[in-house]
Order: structure tokens, then sequence, then C-alpha cells
């Protein structure tokens, strides 16, 4: 490995370990700011999903974390990577990426500016990270109940959402492109509260209502074995998740219990699990 990028895997993991002291979860990029690490399923004949059940690394954002010793032995695994991403949708932060880009033909920024007067939002000061093209992330931290989805271009062209399930390139992080840089002034905030009038915005219309089944069937006990899989930390997220889909399935009022028990089983409290339910019943539209 030359010297440079013994170097940058280097500052690499030193900004890694500082973002974690945040409270941010974290994971080695390679320069392609792809997870440096492959799946261990990559040559199974039919491999099944596995978000890090499996106990081995290389289950990409899965595998982030805020555990300084934890995030040592994901670098030392991928001594060749020269980044590292945020995970997003995770406490404390809950982060929200929105990832201006730079594209022929689209001011992101425009955009963005237009949606916020059009929908009376503002954006507070926040952490602004200045990619090597030169489009901006800024980080904005949202609900612990409410699930925001990845999405490209949905918001406005040339806006990208980084939600649940996805991760942002940290600052300090060199890539093929160049490095990510704090923009000046921002390094030190906390990720702000988004807008409620924005968060509306990132999250999809609820789909229509359909009567519910007789039976939930197998997609039901899907979402149950997803909650019971919930690390913590992802509990809530998990519930709230599985809750928003049997709902918009029409399978929400037959699957309450089962969630509750799932949901009990990784360490909620009913109550917790009832309010985090009755969230995701009104978010897409239905009554708890």
């Amino acid at each position: 490995m030359a010297t440079t990028d013994r170097q940058a895997t280097t500052l690499a993991l030193a900004h890694a370990l500082s973002a974690a002291e945040r409270g941010l979860a974290v994971i080695p990029l390679s320069r392609t700011k792809l997870p440096a690490l492959r799946s261990p399923h990559r040559d199974d004949p039919a491999p099944s999903p596995c978000h890090g059940e499996c106990g081995r690394l290389g289950h990409g954002v899965y595998d982030a974390s805020s555990d300084p010793a934890r995030i040592r032995e994901l670098f030392a695994a991928a001594p060749w990577a020269t980044g590292y991403g945020i995970a997003c949708g995770l406490p404390p932060h809950h982060l929200i990426g929105i990832d201006l880009d730079v594209k022929t033909g689209t001011d992101s920024s425009a955009a963005l500016r237009e949606l916020a007067l059009r929908h009376l939002f503002t954006i507070p000061p926040t952490v602004v990270v200045v990619t090597p093209s030169g489009g901006r992330h800024l980080w904005l931290s949202g609900p612990p109940d409410v699930v925001v989805p990845n999405s490209a271009g949905r918001l406005a062209p040339g806006i990208d959402i980084r939600g649940a399930g996805g991760y942002l390139v940290g600052p300090g992080s060199r890539t093929g492109q160049g490095a990510y840089a704090a923009a000046p002034g921002t390094a030190h905030l906390t990720p702000a509260p988004c807008p409620r009038s924005l968060l509306r915005l990132l999250l999809p219309p609820p789909r229509a209502h359909h009567p519910a089944p007789p039976a939930t069937g197998g997609h039901g006990q899907g979402l149950v074995q997803f909650v019971l899989a919930a690390h913590e930390g992802q509990r809530n997220t998990r519930l709230f998740w599985a809750a928003c889909r049997a709902y918009e399935d029409g399978i929400g009022p037959a699957l309450v219990a089962a969630l509750i028990e799932a949901a009990r089983g990784t360490g909620l409290s009913e109550r917790e699990a009832r309010a985090t339910i009755a969230s995701a019943a009104r978010m897409t539209g239905h009554r708890p």
C-alpha cells in the first residue's frame, strides 16, 4: 500500500473516531465511496437477507457503530479504506442528509430555496459538508419515531435524501474525486431539527387503504421477524417501519398484537410499542 494511502486510512480512522464521539455511527469507505468491506455472503449460491445477524463484517451500513473498539476493528479489516460513512436514521441524532448535487442544467440550492418559500420553512444553522464536486450535504435531525426513506431527485432535481438505511460521506474522507470537508463555521454545530414542513415532504405519500384480509400471511410474519431482529438502537425505528408497511398493506390492525409482542421481545415496553405503532398509523393516514 502506498504511503499516501496509509496516511489517508489513518486520517479517515481519526475522523471516524471523532464523529463517533458525537454519537454518530460510522463505517469505513473505499475511494469509490462504497463500503470498504465486501459482503461475506457474496459467494453464497442463494444468499438470504442478512443485516449482520451472522456476526461477520461486511454488511454495509448495518456494520455502523459509534463504539471506538468496534470502529478500530472495522478499519483494521479494511486497511485500504480512505474515508468513512455516517449512518443515517440512528439515535441519538436520527440523521437526515440533504444532498445538494451539482449537475448540468440543475441548481439544487435554488430548488431548495424555492421549496422553502413555497412550504414556509427555513433551514436552521447546521452542519454542512462540501463535496469534491462543489455540492453540499446538509445534516438535519429527525424525530425518533419517524423513518425517512432514501430518495434521489424525488424532492426536486439534484436533491437526494439520505435517510434510514443510507449513509453520508463524512468530512475528512478522501475519495477518487477529492476530499470532503465541513463548511467553515459549521463543524462545531450539531445537526439541527428538520423543519416539520420539510419533513412532510420527505415522507412518501400514504398508500390507498385496503380492507384488512382475514389473515396476515407470510408478509405479516416477515414484518414481525424484522422487528424481532432489531439490535439496541434500532428497535423503535424497525417497529415504526414495520408498522407503516403493515398499515399501508391493509394488515395493520390485524398485526398490532404481534408487533407489540415482538417489540417487547426486543426490550421495548408495551407503552413504547403502542405509541410507536400509533404514530405509524397516523403517518400512513389511518386511525390508531
